[in-house]
């Protein structure tokens, strides 16, 4: 079920049916509510409402557009607001440019004093810009917001905004304007986000959804949110509820999820193989946040073949079952070819995600063992000559480049489909150098995989 993460159920528009708005919410399965304060009579009031109702949380903060009037006595009020326990983050605050109720000085000034607060509580930010993007990154810049993190609410910039944002350990949020039909710029930076910084919200009572344009916004209309952004993302609606509802708890730290040794995506079942590797490339997630599309692959120990095997069922489910996880799965190889058997024996189609260096571990030519077991092997070659490789990838092997060839060269002797695959990483991989190395050097298909875009 989604998560609203930004909404306004604390806003006078629901005085008058504010439990009907709260029972469809509920009736359309949304799990998380976070009513955002923009003022402190809405803080108060988004507190209430988290006491009342447990799946909902507060935020207290002053909207820029009432930056005007923060001073000392509001900004002490805030403090005390923040250390309750129903406030999980701080704000909204931020930079409205496009309407001008508060001179740029004073959004500036409260927007600072906001993540000072935050700071000072441990907690999040909620980010509002309005056409001040340059002006609002530079701000997180220089008030670190990498060491709280927070929200860029009703994301409107462009997909390299987003990464600026990213980069400053931000979750992005988009709302009800992403189902317009011209907002293909909108549509074009969600399908950029990675998974495990995405996050939705309705902000009802405003940004009606399109089917609901000219009517007041509320957090039932997620629905229509979650569908629009499965769409984009070219993924499942429980694929987009999963990943909100796991990205809300972690960014405003409620609850928690135990390791998953077995998980979906689409309509394929992936295999948290071990979290071993003989790579230590820079871009992975597995240094970061363990998290892909809403997953927690953070597990303690490896799991065994019958452990797998117990939680594939019936593999005819599945598009494919495919081993991977977080680390290097062919470092556990017994464990894949006995799930692997489980897989043909009962119908199902399987797929191996490797770094290539599955020879050099078991110091034999592992390939034939593959035959008859593994239908698509997916190799990640990285970079087209050793020099780039060693960059990006950091090998704990010598020679592994060369070993990753050879593996790809020996794996389509035995194995139905090989696919190399590279990570677009800006100004660090020559995707068209790769594609020509793979399909006229080693004959095999080729696949990219966008930068920060994991499953």
């Amino acid at each position: 079920m989604p998560a609203d993460s930004h909404c306004h159920l604390n806003d006078p528009a629901f005085d008058e049916d504010r439990d009907a708005a709260i029972a469809r919410a509920t009736e359309a399965g949304i799990t998380r509510i976070l009513n955002v304060g923009y003022d402190i009579p809405t803080s108060l009031a988004a507190i209430e409402l988290a006491r009342t109702h447990s799946y909902m949380n507060a935020s207290a903060g002053i909207h820029p557009n009432k930056a005007i009037i923060v001073d000392g006595a509001i900004l002490d009020e805030l403090r005390w607001l923040a250390k309750q326990p129903e406030i999980v983050a701080i704000g909204e605050t931020g930079l409205d440019y496009y309407r001008d109720k508060s001179p740029k000085e004073a959004q500036e000034k409260s927007f600072r004093a906001h993540i000072a607060i935050a700071k000072e509580a441990k907690k999040p930010v909620i980010i509002h810009c309005r056409d001040a993007m340059d002006d609002t990154i530079r701000i997180l810049r220089e008030e670190k917001i990498s060491e709280t993190g927070g929200v860029m609410h009703c994301f409107a910039g462009t997909p390299a905004d987003a990464r600026k944002c990213l980069d400053m350990n931000m979750y992005i949020s988009f709302a009800g304007n992403i189902t317009y039909p011209k907002a293909e710029n909108l549509r074009e930076s969600l399908a950029a986000v990675p998974g495990h910084r995405l996050l939705l919200e309705t902000d009802s009572p405003y940004l009606s959804p399109q089917k609901l344009r000219g009517k007041r916004n509320e957090p039932s209309a997620l629905t229509q949110i979650v569908k629009q952004a499965a769409e984009t993302r070219g993924v499942t609606v429980d694929d987009i509820n999963r990943i909100t509802l796991f990205n809300y708890e972690q960014l405003f730290a409620i609850g928690g999820s135990e390791g998953e040794i077995a998980y979906k995506i689409r309509n394929s079942l992936y295999l948290n193989v071990t979290t071993q590797c003989t790579n230590e490339c820079y871009f992975c997630p597995r240094f970061g946040d363990k998290t892909v599309q809403g997953h927690n692959l953070g597990i303690a120990s490896d799991p065994s073949a019958d452990e797998m095997i117990k939680l594939i069922g019936d593999p005819k489910q599945y598009d494919e079952v495919v081993f991977c996880g977080y680390g290097e799965p062919t470092i556990r190889l017994e464990q894949i070819k006995a799930t692997a058997r489980y897989v043909k024996d009962n119908g199902g189609t399987t797929r191996l995600n490797t770094n290539g260096h599955g020879n050099h571990i078991a110091g034999r030519d592992i390939t034939p063992e593959l035959a008859g077991l593994i239908d698509h092997v997916s190799v990640s070659l990285n970079a087209a000559d050793e020099n780039t490789y060693n960059k990006i990838c950091q090998p704990l092997i010598p020679g592994a480049w060369q070993k990753v060839v050879e593996f790809i060269q020996a794996a389509k002797q035995h194995v139905p489909t090989v696919t190399a695959t590279v990570v677009a990483i800006p100004e660090k991989v020559d995707v068209a150098e790769c594609e020509k190395f793979a399909k006229e050097t080693l004959g095999v298909n080729f696949r990219v995989r966008e930068y920060d875009l994991v499953g």
